[in-house]
């Protein structure tokens, strides 16, 4: 086996550009370089091009090309969906979510608890991260404006039940919202069967550059606009089309259809190789999150007595890249808010790695990765004070 020098693991916080979605971008930077709002030719053309993006973006959820709102992020996204839906119901004053939305929620929340006097109910989850939805039903009331819970978690990989919590919503007449940055392209939705009415998405989690996202508004759903200005996006985002990017989101949402195969199959198997290899030799090590409802590209293991950081530290050493959490939260030293709300024990959390694999990931470099980590933790757990091997 060949040494293999880097590793990017770290495929929840951004993942490669795809060849094929550079190669679909390339031209918008040159020739086709129209406004797709003008009415000339060179607009005309381009427009077509945006269209046919916005196609495939629908198609990925099984929606209407009209409700898919193009974005610049998937906070963006989060911010419109939230915001917008309580501007235009500004009756209700109660929002229902949970302690392990990503910040692009969850800190939106806090704010407008803190700022505007909105009552926010912060649902708890078990220890392996999984929601009560008996607790859900009971905590929408006739004063909920907005529901929002995530597809998929981004430490973890835990998947919500995002079908039957859109039922409980719609049987107690509350807008619902899911993020669903770290799952779209990489399990199957289908928005015509799940009756969410708002969903985020984010470009660079499916191989897009950074910097377009999209939100999908079921029709009907009363929401306001989120910037004002133009009549772009139907009046409901105004500004001028990013229109590379706005076709590099419709040309990844079309490799993600044809890859989602591979994505629930041959990146499952490679997960669950480097984990179970992990766990075979590393000794008081554990899974953080439900191990059986998850992402097929993510694991978090949670090693005792080591501090997360220094491990992550010494993995890109060795040309590593992995992540004790979520990008957005990296530069605190806090423990993850996630495995808090989990209970994950303390020398655990403070030790927790998130692997996340894509469809670039390689069994070479799964080898690789066995091959460092255990050396890693041994040789930190020989300097910590607080690891008992007797245990």
């Amino acid at each position: 086996m060949s040494e293999v020098k880097q590793v990017y693991l770290d495929n929840n916080a951004t993942c490669m550009v795809s060849p094929g979605v550079r190669d679909a971008m390339l031209p918008f930077f040159g020739e086709l370089y129209g406004n797709p709002s003008s009415m000339h030719n060179f607009g005309g053309q381009v427009a077509v091009h945006v269209k046919a993006a916005r196609e495939k973006v629908a198609a990925l959820l099984n929606v209407s090309p009209d409700e898919i709102v193009f974005t610049s992020c998937g906070t963006e996204s989060d911010n419109h969906a939230i915001r917008g839906v309580l501007e235009a119901n500004p009756e209700k004053r109660h929002i229902v979510t949970t302690k392990v939305e990503h910040p692009a929620v969850l800190n939106v929340y806090r704010f407008l608890a803190k700022k505007k006097g909105y009552r926010v109910t912060e649902l708890e989850v078990s220890k392996q991260g999984d929601l009560d939805l008996d607790q859900l039903r009971e905590a929408l009331t006739p004063d909920t404006a907005i529901l929002s819970v995530m597809a998929a978690n981004n430490e973890t990989g835990t998947l919500f039940p995002i079908d039957e919590i859109g039922a409980i919503a719609r049987e107690k007449g509350v807008i619902f919202h899911t993020d669903a940055v770290q799952a779209v392209g990489k399990i199957p939705l289908d928005l015509k069967k799940i009756q969410c009415d708002l969903l985020s998405l984010s470009g660079h989690k499916l191989h897009t550059p950074k910097g377009i996202g999209a939100l999908y508004i079921r029709k009907g759903t009363r929401i306001s606009p989120f910037m004002i200005g133009g009549h772009q996006e139907n009046g409901r985002r105004a500004g001028t089309e990013n229109v590379p990017y706005v076709i590099a989101l419709g040309k990844a949402c079309e490799e993600a259809m044809n890859d989602i195969f591979d994505e629930n199959n041959r990146v499952r198997k490679l997960r669950d190789k480097l984990e179970e290899g992990l766990l075979s030799v590393i000794r008081q090590a554990h899974i953080n999150g439900n191990p059986r409802w998850r992402l097929p590209n993510t694991t978090n293991i949670g090693f005792e007595a080591v501090e997360g950081e220094a491990i992550l530290l010494h993995l890109s050493a060795a040309g590593i890249a992995a992540s004790s959490g979520s990008a957005c939260t990296s530069g605190s030293l806090e423990p993850s808010h996630v495995l808090m709300a989990m209970q994950t024990p303390f020398s655990y959390a403070h030790g927790s790695v998130r692997f996340s694999l894509s469809k670039f990931t390689t069994e070479e470099e799964i080898d690789y990765t066995l091959k460092v980590v255990p050396s890693v933790i041994q040789k930190l757990r020989e300097m910590s004070p607080f690891y008992d091997p007797n245990k």
